[in-house]
């Protein structure tokens, strides 16, 4: 009777440490420091974004008084507006960072593209358009953005892989709900954003059930991110992320150790 007594107690431990918490498996959940229904004010400005290496770029470039000589400069890119915004578009008549840091432009050559921003570059292209081929009242524009917001995902998450959002800015919350969202066994308060930097490779750990996250620099991300979530200890007991379905095995599992305590018992 003891033995049976044991076994259920046992069963009963087994079930409750194997049962997924609500608290870990629910998005930003509200924290001291942010009361209920309080205004929330997120710095949505982010510092400028410095190309890096394999970002491809598009650029475009404009002059109504000079069509011809704009056309030298836009080769390769496609007049289909569907074809040449998507990735795969981009991949070929997009300008990819090499590398050396560098994008090749129709008859600028070689420009160095890494650690600029956007406007940057923007503005080095349009001064040397200007020196070179175009006079100051040709009314040059000149228009440079990153071929979408590109993203990996890794660990226990729904879609893994590359992907892509066609927007400036993009939260961590958005792109894991782009990619399918994180399914019950993944674990939302250690989520590793690796990011690549000029001088090499960090990592940075967010918990996205705090509400406190969004004052994160990180809550953020940017393109080249990996975003890795990792599985919750639960899985690896498999008893089942659910109670009842923690409790169908181990009930599974108990009636059979009864069962065999039983007859070599009674033997």
């Amino acid at each position: 009777m003891r033995t049976v007594l044991g076994l259920l107690i046992i069963g009963l431990v087994l079930m409750v440490s194997s049962c997924v918490p609500t608290r870990n498996i629910t998005y930003l959940q509200e924290s001291p420091t942010v009361k209920n229904d309080s205004l929330i004010t997120i710095q949505k400005v982010q510092p400028p974004y410095r190309l890096q290496i394999n970002d491809v770029l598009s650029i475009q470039i404009k002059a109504p008084y000079d069509p011809e000589l704009v056309s030298m400069f836009n080769v390769g890119t496609s007049n289909n507006a569907t074809t040449s915004n998507s990735a795969g578009g981009l991949y070929f008549s997009g300008y990819t960072i090499n590398q050396h840091g560098d994008i090749r432009v129709p008859k600028l050559d070689e420009i160095k593209a890494i650690g600029l921003t956007l406007e940057e570059l923007r503005e080095l292209i349009e001064k040397r358009l200007l020196a070179e081929y175009f006079k100051p009242n040709a009314d040059l524009f000149v228009t440079v953005r990153l071929g979408g917001l590109r993203y990996v995902m890794a660990g226990e998450v729904s879609g893994k892989g590359e992907q892509t959002i066609y927007r400036d800015q993009v939260t961590i919350v958005e792109a894991i709900a782009n990619s399918g969202g994180v399914p019950i066994t993944g674990d939302l308060t250690n989520v590793r954003i690796v990011r690549q930097y000029p001088d090499g490779v960090k990592v940075h750990h967010l918990d996205l059930t705090q509400l406190d996250v969004i004052y994160s620099p990180y809550y953020y991300i940017q393109p080249n991110d990996m975003i890795v979530v990792d599985p919750l200890p639960q899985k690896s007991l498999g008893t089942g992320t659910t109670g009842l379905a923690s409790f169908t095995t181990i009930v599974s599992v108990l009636t059979t150790l009864v069962t065999t305590v039983l007859l070599f018992t009674r033997l």
